[in-house]
């Protein structure tokens, strides 16, 4: 163990008690009192609450500002900030000891999680024990000014994240309103977005559409295809370049283009096999486990069975129009799939599959410009929220070990307020 000036090796239960919520029963549920917190309200604030109109002893009460920290299924730290609770088990409230900030505490256990985690108990349910608490343990800066000096450090970039998350939230929330509006109501011939007040509209077997618009198969529209996997135990099928979609690309997807994939194929997969080599431009939908996620091929790609194909015909649907329209549907993809083991959606239901579109293909582009401006702004945001999250890991790895030291901005201060 190396020595550092102003640091110390301590155990998480040197710097802090844990104290287990409070184990509730059905019976104590109700509709008054104290909202019961459990690992769903710790996540989401705005979940759907039970509450506790009895008494609980002021070890299980959390308010503003209380740190806390599921140690069971779920793994995270949280800073409570939503009043007065009550705390349910499965959940640590914990108190720091005294000399410990607090924000530091909760960077220096998120920072350390994984390695306690490979400690954690559970073959289906992953959970953390006093024991691990216990075990645990590292250096810790033991000077009060240094600790809110890396706080503060840490906790600006999580304000960044934060803000960044919030942007994020909210153009996806205009881009959703976009979508609804623009693949319902279409955009007249002076670019402006079509209402039953000033257009005529007329009946469809999925709603009001305009009257410049069409509900036909999908199959009408666009070639229907699909895809294969080669045989996985010949190594001269696979790694030979082309790139094959699979659901191990699924984090790839519902991201309008999709250039990268996490497996290639061989000429000679793509030949020994029902594989077919699908153009850029193609649209992609997955029918099976992660139902209902889209993209469009960036180039030329095999994808596997799970997926289904289109390419669409230029004269009649835009490659980028039926992107979004299966963005639209992806509820509707999600509420059909059905499945024992794999959820996943039959071929019958795609062969008689309609969507809505102008009949004109120059106003499918006008619609499909529109939520590509949207989409360019949340892809910005999602570039500007990983670069932060990069800072702060590196930041987190610098000032957390004491590899590089607060110390110069902190004398810095001192000079200054001298």
């Amino acid at each position: 163990m190396r020595n550092m000036e102003g640091w110390q090796h301590k155990k998480l239960t040197d710097l802090a008690d844990y104290i287990n919520g409070y184990a509730f029963k059905p019976d104590d549920w109700g509709k008054d009192g104290l909202p019961i917190i459990r690992i769903e309200q710790l996540k989401n604030p705005e979940s759907v609450k039970d509450y506790f109109s009895g008494r609980l002893p002021d070890k299980n009460i959390i308010d503003n500002g209380d740190l806390i920290f599921s140690w069971s299924a779920s793994l995270f730290l949280r800073i409570w900030q939503y009043g007065k609770a009550a705390l349910n088990q499965h959940l640590f409230k914990v108190v720091e000891k005294t000399g410990v900030d607090r924000t530091l505490l909760k960077q220096f256990i998120d920072f350390y999680l994984p390695e306690i985690t490979k400690a954690s108990h559970g073959s289906t349910m992953q959970h953390i024990t006093r024991k691990e608490l216990e075990r645990f343990g590292a250096l810790f800066p033991t000077s009060e000014p240094e600790q809110s000096k890396i706080a503060e450090v840490l906790s600006t970039v999580d304000q960044a994240i934060e803000q960044t998350e919030a942007l994020m939230a909210k153009q996806q929330r205009i881009k959703n309103g976009l979508m609804q509006d623009l693949l319902t109501r279409g955009i007249d011939e002076h670019g402006n977005l079509r209402s039953e007040q000033t257009h005529q509209f007329k009946d469809s077997p999925l709603g009001r559409i305009p009257m410049e618009w069409n509900v036909e198969m999908l199959d009408v529209l666009a070639t229907r295809g699909s895809g294969h996997t080669p045989n996985k135990r010949k190594d001269e099928y696979w790694n030979g370049g082309i790139k094959w979609v699979s659901l191990a690309d699924s984090s790839k997807l519902d991201r309008v283009i999709i250039n990268e994939t996490d497996k290639e194929i061989s000429d000679l997969g793509l030949k020994n096999s029902s594989a077919v080599m699908h153009p850029k431009g193609t649209v992609i939908l997955s029918r099976d486990a992660g139902v209902g996620k889209s993209a469009i091929l960036g180039e030329n790609m095999a994808v596997s069975q799970h997926f289904m194909a289109w390419h669409c015909k230029p004269s009649r649907l835009d490659n980028d129009y039926l992107y979004y329209w299966l963005q639209k549907d992806k509820p509707k993809f999600e509420g059909i799939a059905s499945g024992s083991t794999i959820v996943t959606i039959g071929l019958q239901f795609f062969k008689e599959y309609t969507i809505a579109t102008p009949k004109m293909v120059v106003e499918q582009k006008q619609i499909s410009e529109v939520l590509r401006n949207a989409d360019r702004s949340i892809e910005q945001f999602t570039a500007n929220l990983n670069k932060l999250k990069r800072l702060k890991i590196a930041l987190m790895q610098d000032l957390l070990t004491g590899m590089k030291r607060v110390t110069p901005l902190l004398n810095d201060m001192e000079v200054r307020t001298g």
